[in-house]
């Protein structure tokens, strides 16, 4: 059995900020991260690989050269190989031109049974890029899943929902976005670390994979973000005294003298 894993490496939130001029993120001196979904979808595939010999998982991710980084924590975690995405036509894509890039990689792979995907990064939060590689290659999806189990030829997954989740079940070859209610990722170990470093990870660019350069890149991307901000900080709050016909009284007062009555 033969599984692909989607992840991307992103800035940790924790740190990310917005210049206050250009409206764009500060990316200098922001540590990046495995994208905290794309964790556990890496972590449910290496533990069908722990249970079924024959399982071998692929790793792949689009970005700049220093998103090899993330592919090392991936193959340190148990991975069997990576790839990265990595070229300047690629540059600047939105959802719909990553997609294209991605999916033409996973032709290339081929004979894969499941793809595994996080839900969304956390630096865009648009949860599209799994559903678009699903639909190019032509093969049934599920998002949101919440528990997996494996059959013969088919997947049963729960797919979270917002007041309890639906059972499916689902032929393979298939792509499954995960949430992180369906597992929690391990850790990497001393001995995963060291061999790690000592795979290669190749670097396929635009003239690696069967894609057409019109549909990659910024050029190709039909959106674009026009700014990124902050909500500015609230004023401080008012804090009404006395009894509770007298708090009434004074908050009808003041929503008045803001003419908001």
């Amino acid at each position: 059995m033969k599984i692909v894993v989607c992840v991307k490496q992103v800035p940790n939130t924790n740190e990310v900020r917005i210049d206050p001029v250009k409206g764009t993120l500060i990316r200098d001196g922001v540590e990046s991260i495995l994208n905290p979904d794309d964790a556990n979808a890496l972590e449910e595939a290496l533990s069908l690989k722990d249970q079924n010999e024959d399982v071998k998982v692929t790793v792949v991710s689009m970005g700049p050269p220093q998103a090899k980084e993330v592919l090392i924590e991936c193959l340190a975690k148990g991975a069997d190989e990576a790839v990265l995405l990595s070229d300047r036509a690629f540059g600047g894509a939105d959802s719909w031109a990553t997609s294209n890039t991605i999916s033409a990689a996973i032709k290339k792979i081929a004979d894969y049974d499941i793809i595994f995907a996080g839900r969304q990064a956390i630096d865009g939060d648009t949860a599209q890029v799994g559903p678009q590689i699903a639909e190019k290659l032509d093969i049934p999806q599920v998002t949101y899943v919440q528990d997996f189990t494996l059959g013969k030829d088919s997947v049963t997954v729960q797919r979270q929902l917002e007041d309890g989740y639906e059972l499916i079940e689902v032929k393979t070859p298939v792509l499954l976005t995960t949430i992180k209610e369906l597992n929690t990722p391990r850790y990497m170990s001393v001995k995963g670390i060291l061999d790690a470093y000592k795979k290669e990870i190749p670097v396929w660019g635009i003239d690696d994979i069967d894609v057409d350069p019109s549909i990659v890149g910024l050029k190709a991307s039909p959106t674009k973000v026009f700014k990124s901000f902050v909500n500015p900080p609230k004023g401080a709050g008012m804090m009404l005294e006395g009894t509770s016909k007298e708090k009434v009284n004074g908050l009808m007062e003041n929503l008045k003298d803001k003419h908001i009555i």
